[in-house]
């Protein structure tokens, strides 16, 4: 349970309502998440989180399904598992494959692992990564 709460559409303020509206019309959807519903307590970071989502998220030199995978590979590793629902929903509605998925779990896998094998020894890092 959210600690606020959720705002519903119905219960919102004509601000947050307007936000609500931007989000179904970008997704293309009939409905808004959760964690939407539970920012709207604050309707300035309500704002501020979708406006910077909206930006981020954006077509750009990244195609629109590597966003959404990396978005899930970061949340795999910060163990979001709301925000692992929903970009992994929103990466397949984007085209992304059980294939594609797999391969990604791997990865995001192999990078914690070797990470943690990192940290653990303490390795120094190589010289010749710091240069460009």
């Amino acid at each position: 349970m959210a600690i606020f709460g959720l705002i519903e559409y119905e219960q919102a303020s004509p601000e947050v309502r307007a936000i609500y509206d931007d989000i179904m019309a970008t997704r293309k959807v009939d409905w808004v998440g959760n964690f939407w519903k539970a920012i709207a307590h604050d309707p300035a970071t309500l704002k501020r989180t979708w406006e910077s989502i909206k930006q981020v998220m954006a077509p750009g030199a990244i195609d629109a399904v590597t966003k959404e995978m990396i978005y899930v590979a970061v949340s795999v590793t910060s163990q979001c598992e709301y925000c692992i629902a929903s970009h992994t929903a929103s990466a397949r509605n984007k085209g992304l494959t059980d294939a594609q998925l797999k391969e990604l779990m791997a990865v995001v896998g192999m990078a914690s692992e070797t990470n943690k094998l990192v940290k653990g020894y303490q390795v120094e890092m190589d010289e010749r990564f710091k240069t460009p």
